[in-house]
């Protein structure tokens, strides 16, 4: 494993790591990098979503439902509380292990046959599937990955009506929203409008939502399961090529140890990097001496959980290495803030860890597997998420006759 005192993280951010706890900038806004003060920030009550685009989803009449992100205070505890079931531990091992194993060999299957490959062109694959079988996607035309691509695109622009870049992105984006539309969330609707099924999509059927809702839903889950397990998959991967001694602790472990050297490797490599909360009330946060800051009502406040999770004060020594069983504080969980804290934890907690696991112990089980090029590194600016591209993986092929 990395050298004691390295800095092993791959998606390097830039700017202050670890610095002062909580601090309010010259911009206003309230940066918070400590942990403790972290994690009491997203447990708040006093407190609310922000950014990612809620400035835009308030402007909808009030008659049409938010997504389950854009939603606090009773109605969203009440929808996670009805909808926990379809991530508990349990759930994911009987119902999605299946679906994990048969993608990931497919996708393995094909790299043997090609020789080499993108990663990501393995992995996301397993992603989509998997978060379509716990949304109810699963009875979309063909071409699903190809219309995500266009939804999510590598580099975004800012739609608008005032330039011909932003009326260009206007466009593209709602043409990438009818696709998804018709070919993947109408299908699935009218399929459980026949036929209830234990998914995601018939709930909010029963709860009455109309398609535009749904598909709101559908988008939130996508991006919030599919795109960020594609970039933890590469990181992963990229950390255990570059690393011999943790890729073999990795492939001789047992399922629970991997488990654990994969939610150390996400600590470290969080990919959101930083979550927005506006203040409804006067929060009170810890600070490095023990005491407390109070951060006033209608603040914004940037958790930068990048910068929390190598809280030297929750991880213990040498935050900035991989170190799987590391000790930790006492309240401090060894994937740090890196799935979020409070009502707006992230539920795929379990999906996530078992698909990444069942991926990549599958891959560097085959003979000679290798990394030919590694990865290029862009940041998404609006969440500073990283994006890998480029890394391909290879095995031996024989010799030709």
């Amino acid at each position: 494993m990395a050298d004691i005192g390295v800095n092993a993280r791959k998606a390097a951010r830039g700017g202050p790591e670890i610095g002062c706890p909580v601090e309010r900038g010259q911009d206003g806004v309230w940066r918070v990098r400590g942990y403790a003060a972290g994690l009491a920030m997203l447990r708040s009550a006093g407190t609310r979503q922000a950014g990612l685009g809620i400035e835009t989803i308030e402007k909808l009449p009030a008659r049409i439902r938010r997504p389950v992100l854009y939603r606090d205070g009773p109605e969203h505890r009440e929808h996670r509380r009805q909808t926990a079931r379809y991530f508990t531990p349990r759930r994911v091992d009987e119902h999605y292990r299946e679906v994990m194993v048969r993608v990931a060999e497919t996708q393995l299957a094909e790299l043997r046959r090609a020789g080499r490959k993108q990663l990501t062109e393995l992995s996301f694959p397993l992603a989509i599937e998997v978060v379509s079988a716990v949304i109810g996607l699963t009875d979309s035309r063909p071409g699903i990955q190809r219309r995500l691509d266009r939804f999510f695109p590598e580099k975004f622009g800012k739609p608008g009506l005032t330039s011909v870049s932003g009326v260009y992105w206007t466009i593209r984006q709602t043409s990438a929203w009818l696709r998804l539309y018709f070919g993947d969330v109408r299908p699935a609707v009218r399929a459980r409008r026949r036929e209830r099924q234990d998914d995601l999509i018939s709930h909010l059927l029963d709860e009455g939502c109309t398609d535009g809702e749904i598909l709101g839903e559908c988008l939130t889950f996508a991006a919030a399961g599919m795109i960020t397990a594609r970039e933890f998959v590469n990181v992963a991967a990229w950390h255990l090529f570059t690393d011999s001694m943790l890729l073999e602790r990795y492939r001789t472990a047992a399922e629970s140890d991997r488990l654990a050297i994969l939610r150390e490797m996400l600590r470290l490599e969080p990919v959101i990097g930083n979550l927005l909360r506006r203040t409804t009330t006067a929060v009170e946060v810890p600070t490095a001496d023990g005491g407390t800051v109070t951060v006033p009502p209608g603040e914004l406040v940037d958790i930068v959980l990048s910068a929390a999770n190598l809280d030297p004060r929750a991880m213990g020594a040498h935050p900035s290495t991989v170190c799987p069983g590391r000790l930790l504080a006492e309240g401090a969980t060894d994937v740090g803030l890196s799935f979020g804290a409070g009502p707006h934890k992230c539920p795929g907690v379990h999906i996530a860890m078992l698909e990444t696991d069942i991926f990549l112990s599958r891959l560097f089980a085959l003979d000679g597997v290798r990394m030919v090029a590694p990865p290029r590194v862009s940041f998404n600016e609006e969440i500073n998420s990283y994006e890998l591209r480029g890394l391909e993986v290879a095995l031996p092929q024989p010799d030709a006759i």
